[in-house]
Protein backbone atom coordinates (compact mmCIF):
# COMPACT_ATOMS: atom_id res chain seq x y z
CA UNK A 1 0.00 0.00 0.00
CA UNK A 2 1.39 3.38 -1.02
CA UNK A 3 1.28 6.30 1.36
CA UNK A 4 -0.12 9.51 -0.05
CA UNK A 5 2.78 11.62 -1.28
CA UNK A 6 5.35 8.94 -0.44
CA UNK A 7 5.74 7.74 -4.02
CA UNK A 8 5.21 10.63 -6.43
CA UNK A 9 6.14 9.48 -9.92
CA UNK A 10 5.69 12.89 -11.58
CA UNK A 11 7.61 16.08 -10.91
CA UNK A 12 5.68 19.35 -11.05
CA UNK A 13 6.68 22.49 -12.91
CA UNK A 14 4.58 25.65 -12.86
CA UNK A 15 4.33 28.29 -15.57
CA UNK A 16 5.69 31.53 -14.01
CA UNK A 17 2.30 33.26 -14.14
CA UNK A 18 0.65 30.47 -12.13
CA UNK A 19 2.69 31.32 -9.03
CA UNK A 20 2.72 35.08 -9.59
CA UNK A 21 -0.87 35.65 -10.76
CA UNK A 22 -3.15 32.62 -10.46
CA UNK A 23 -2.41 31.29 -6.96
CA UNK A 24 -2.30 34.68 -5.13
CA UNK A 25 -5.83 35.44 -6.41
CA UNK A 26 -7.34 32.38 -4.70
CA UNK A 27 -8.89 32.37 -1.25
CA UNK A 28 -7.31 30.17 1.45
CA UNK A 29 -9.90 27.38 1.27
CA UNK A 30 -9.63 27.10 -2.53
CA UNK A 31 -5.82 27.08 -2.35
CA UNK A 32 -5.95 24.14 0.07
CA UNK A 33 -8.39 22.19 -2.14
CA UNK A 34 -6.24 22.77 -5.21
CA UNK A 35 -3.02 21.89 -3.39
CA UNK A 36 -4.56 18.65 -2.14
CA UNK A 37 -5.83 17.79 -5.65
CA UNK A 38 -2.39 18.40 -7.16
CA UNK A 39 -0.62 16.29 -4.53
CA UNK A 40 -3.06 13.37 -4.41
CA UNK A 41 -4.30 13.19 -8.00
CA UNK A 42 -2.21 15.16 -10.48
CA UNK A 43 1.25 14.21 -9.22
CA UNK A 44 0.29 10.55 -8.83
CA UNK A 45 -1.90 9.63 -11.82
CA UNK A 46 -2.68 12.57 -14.13
CA UNK A 47 -4.19 10.41 -16.90
CA UNK A 48 -6.59 8.78 -14.43
CA UNK A 49 -7.95 12.02 -12.98
CA UNK A 50 -7.47 14.50 -15.80
CA UNK A 51 -9.51 14.96 -18.96
CA UNK A 52 -7.77 15.53 -22.31
CA UNK A 53 -8.61 18.82 -24.00
CA UNK A 54 -9.56 19.12 -27.67
CA UNK A 55 -9.27 21.41 -30.67
CA UNK A 56 -6.72 24.22 -30.15
CA UNK A 57 -5.65 22.80 -26.78
CA UNK A 58 -5.16 19.23 -27.99
CA UNK A 59 -2.26 17.64 -26.10
CA UNK A 60 -3.20 19.45 -22.89
CA UNK A 61 -5.26 18.17 -19.98
CA UNK A 62 -7.54 19.63 -17.31
CA UNK A 63 -8.26 18.67 -13.74
CA UNK A 64 -11.50 20.01 -12.28
CA UNK A 65 -11.47 21.24 -8.67
CA UNK A 66 -14.87 22.78 -7.95
CA UNK A 67 -15.31 25.83 -10.18
CA UNK A 68 -11.57 25.93 -10.91
CA UNK A 69 -9.58 24.19 -13.60
CA UNK A 70 -5.95 23.15 -13.51
CA UNK A 71 -4.68 22.98 -17.09
CA UNK A 72 -1.53 20.94 -17.57
CA UNK A 73 0.65 19.09 -20.05
CA UNK A 74 2.26 15.72 -19.42
CA UNK A 75 5.89 15.52 -20.58
CA UNK A 76 7.40 12.10 -19.76
CA UNK A 77 7.52 12.13 -15.92
CA UNK A 78 6.98 15.89 -15.62
CA UNK A 79 3.71 17.78 -15.27
CA UNK A 80 3.76 21.35 -16.60
CA UNK A 81 0.96 23.34 -14.96
CA UNK A 82 -0.11 26.15 -17.29
CA UNK A 83 -3.01 27.64 -15.38
CA UNK A 84 -5.14 27.44 -12.25
CA UNK A 85 -8.13 29.64 -12.88
CA UNK A 86 -11.89 29.91 -12.61
CA UNK A 87 -13.65 27.90 -15.29
CA UNK A 88 -14.92 30.99 -17.12
CA UNK A 89 -11.41 32.42 -17.60
CA UNK A 90 -9.03 29.49 -17.81
CA UNK A 91 -9.09 28.50 -21.47
CA UNK A 92 -8.56 31.99 -22.92
CA UNK A 93 -5.60 32.63 -20.64
CA UNK A 94 -4.05 29.19 -21.05
CA UNK A 95 -3.98 29.73 -24.82
CA UNK A 96 -1.40 32.46 -24.13
CA UNK A 97 0.74 30.24 -21.84
CA UNK A 98 1.04 27.25 -24.14
CA UNK A 99 4.52 25.84 -24.47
Amino acid sequence: MKMCGADVPYSLQYHPSVKSEDIPELDKRTKERIKRAIETRLAVAPQDYGVPLRKTLKGYWKLRVGDYRIVFKIQAKKILILGILHRKDVYNIVEKHRA
